[in-house]
């Protein structure tokens, strides 16, 4: 009788603290549940951009906490090249891309057809020309080798200043911002022109000292520590068309993530950021 009453004692007890434990279990897991929604803020939009190491997304970061103020949390997704951050949009891993220039971007989405609109103009990099062997495009001799980038939407932009420094000379009429090699009627110094290599390289290049110039994307030279102002021997007026803008699939321009996005990188607080760091270089466009 004993033992039947110690077993029945034991049972009960060993049922006790399980059901205990379950009922600690459950409400664990429900407070981590709330915790989790006390954690996570509410209307917080995640938005991705993709974009150019500088001064895009040195750009985005300064943006980043104003967002953050509209509920917007701004995720910056770094590209080293001009062609994966248009797929990436188009493929909808990125809500929006910042690296590009209107005419690069007319060209895209006329050879890729893809259905993008401009959301906004943000700033200008002033192309140079630079060379470790020259101090002037004067000096250049006869035969000069020139080096370019292969971006075809960028032939028409070098091919303008070298016009300007009354190094060639372009066909009449001609749109500049679409012009080609083949558009140079006059070559006193029978430059020739080098298109081989993506812009990403051309810094590297100039520091080998390679070719008699290099024409280098200010991005690409400022982030390879050049000062596009001090550093090239000519460089872009601030007249250019070559603005860049942040680019989206058609209909998010509409967007309220979108909308904030454009009015933070349009505040006077980006403007002075812009302006400050890199003495103009980089140009605010709005």
């Amino acid at each position: 009788m004993k033992k039947k009453w110690l077993s029945f004692v034991l049972t009960l007890a060993v049922a006790l603290i399980l059901a205990a434990c379950g009922a600690k279990d459950e409400n664990n897991g429900g407070s981590a549940s709330d915790a989790g929604k006390d954690e996570k803020t509410e209307n917080v939009t995640t938005l991705k951009v993709g974009a150019s190491n500088v001064p895009h997304a040195e750009i985005l970061e300064e943006a980043k906490p104003l967002l953050k103020e509209k509920g917007i949390d701004l995720e910056i997704i770094p590209f080293q090249d001009y062609v994966l951050p248009n797929k990436a949009l188009e493929s909808k891993e990125l809500d929006a891309n910042f690296f590009q220039h209107i005419p690069y971007f007319e060209l895209q989405i006329k050879e890729n057809g893809y259905d993008f609109v401009n959301a906004g103009s943000v700033h200008i990099e002033p192309m140079g020309v630079y060379s470790k062997k020259y101090k002037s495009l004067s000096d250049l001799p006869d035969g000069a080798h020139i080096i370019i980038s292969n971006s075809v939407a960028d032939h028409g932009r070098i091919l303008a200043i070298l016009e300007s420094e009354g190094l060639i000379k372009l066909k009449e009429g001609v749109d500049k911002s679409a012009a080609t090699l083949e558009d140079i009627v006059e070559n006193p110094k029978n430059i020739k022109f080098d298109t081989d290599y993506e812009p990403s390289l051309l810094p590297q290049i100039y520091n080998n000292n390679e070719g008699d110039a290099v024409v280098i994307n200010s991005n690409f030279a400022i982030d390879a520590g050049l000062n596009p102002l001090k550093d090239s021997i000519a460089i872009e007026g601030n007249e250019s068309p070559y603005v860049n803008i942040i680019a989206v699939r058609k209909g998010d321009e509409n967007s309220e993530a979108i909308k904030a996005l454009i009015e933070v990188l349009h505040s006077d607080d980006i403007k002075n950021f812009i302006l400050d760091k890199y003495k103009g270089a980089v140009v605010p466009a709005f």
